[in-house]
């Protein structure tokens, strides 16, 4: 799709990424605030929603009012910020609101044509949600690409990675709050699912896990206050022990150690990535026995497993995976940004509005009307149906008496009259 603007949207539940392309055909990443990767946090501050590093930095101040991950509340219908109830439809929509406002502030005013991803195994109701948000965000036109689809899409056109048409490759995504395992096959035509399977584990269940293992090693009267915080301090406190944990987590992928300071405990953690890899072990092993599961089923040539996600950064995940399927996983970089800008190459060329309905399908409806009309239509029927076969005998006459007269056969007239 060449010659329009191009918007592509992965909202995840702990980050949101959008890449944009112009019709130039060059393509870059929306930074927010210097970073490709926009918290999905969204904070009530009275009316308003702050979204993104504000939402986190405000949580600080109000814990209450902050919701660190509005995607996974996506089947609560609405949520309690302080002591304001806000939909997850207009959570969604403030964080899609502020991808739009960056836009507006780099590209200008030209609309783009709008497409997100969601989760394979996302139903009709959790994508009708999206779509809502989508539509209060002011997105007039969008259109919805599956996840594994569109990192496919990188693995084989941006990456240039072998895909061959008829294999299938193996797409391992461990994000904040989920793991989700595809499998996507390559036809002369497409990219199409061919095998999903899902667990709530994710980045969230490490940080949890090195959580425990604190409490464990530091036991202190003040976990009870940190765990279940009842004051605005409290709340802080706990918010700054699990900010600390995930940054320790995300440094322990480039490094081997890390410390965490636990606040109201009062002590400085050493953490080694040897440790993180021995708590992370369980969790990534159940999201490992997902692929393991899937692959072990197929009929097909398995072109190869591509990492991405998060969490896909941590060195245990490849290792694990290599030692399960004998393939060496592909994992990236910038391992956040490969859903988005796969999707942008499944822009369509004539979209449908947001809001557009499923077209209405009749079946069942009045039967009595189409048996009334199914006997009107009978008499109109026999009457051509006589009609035709006098004709046909007319001309059968007809011919017979010119032949008796040729021929001079004179049992033919007898016969006839």
């Amino acid at each position: 799709m060449s010659g329009v603007y191009v918007l592509g949207i992965d909202v995840g539940t702990s980050h949101t990424v959008a890449v944009a392309r112009t019709p130039d055909g060059r393509v870059r990443p929306l930074l927010f605030d210097g970073s490709p990767l926009l918290p999905s946090a969204v904070y009530a501050d009275g009316t308003t929603l702050l979204v993104g590093r504000d939402a986190v930095a405000s949580a600080k101040r109000e814990p209450a009012r902050f919701e660190p991950h509005p995607k996974r509340r996506v089947d609560e219908g609405s949520v309690l910020l302080g002591e304001r109830e806000v939909s997850v439809v207009e959570l969604l929509a403030a964080v899609l609101r502020r991808v739009d406002d960056e836009w507006t502030r780099v590209i200008g005013s030209a609309r783009p044509s709008v497409v997100l991803t969601v989760p394979a195994t996302w139903g009709a109701h959790r994508r009708d949600v999206l779509l809502a948000a989508a539509r209060a965000a002011g997105y007039a036109r969008v259109h919805l690409v599956p996840e594994p689809v569109a990192a496919a899409t990188y693995f084989a056109e941006i990456l240039g990675e072998a895909f061959p048409v008829g294999s299938v490759l193996a797409i391992h995504d461990v994000g904040a709050g989920t793991s989700d395992v595809s499998l996507v096959a390559r036809s002369p035509e497409n990219f199409e699912v061919v095998g999903t399977a899902g667990a709530d584990v994710g980045g969230i269940d490490l940080d949890a896990a090195v959580v425990d293992d604190l409490k464990r090693r530091h036991a202190h009267p003040a976990w009870e206050r940190l765990t279940r915080p009842r004051t605005v301090a409290e709340r802080r406190a706990a918010r700054l022990l699990w900010d600390d944990v995930r940054t320790a987590k995300e440094r322990l992928s480039r490094n081997t150690s890390a410390d965490v300071h636990v606040p109201l405990v009062d002590a400085d953690a050493h953490l080694t990535r040897d440790e993180l890899e021995t708590l992370a072990t369980p969790t990534i092993a159940a999201s490992i026995a997902l692929t393991t599961r899937l692959v072990e089923r197929l009929d097909r040539p398995l072109a190869g497993v591509f990492l991405v996600g998060g969490t896909s950064r941590l060195p245990l995940l490849g290792t694990l995976l290599f030692q399960a399927l004998g393939r060496a996983p592909v994992v990236l970089e910038q391992p956040e940004t490969v859903v988005a800008e796969g999707s942008i190459r499944h822009a369509p060329q004539t979209e449908a509005p947001a809001s557009a309905p499923m077209p209405e399908v009749r079946r069942g409806r009045r039967p009595w009307l189409r048996l009334a009309g199914v006997a009107a239509a009978l008499p109109v029927a026999a009457g051509a149906v006589l009609a035709v076969a006098g004709a046909v005998v007319g001309v059968i006459l007809v011919g017979i008496v010119l032949w008796s007269v040729l021929t001079g056969q004179g049992w033919i007239p007898d016969l006839v009259f």
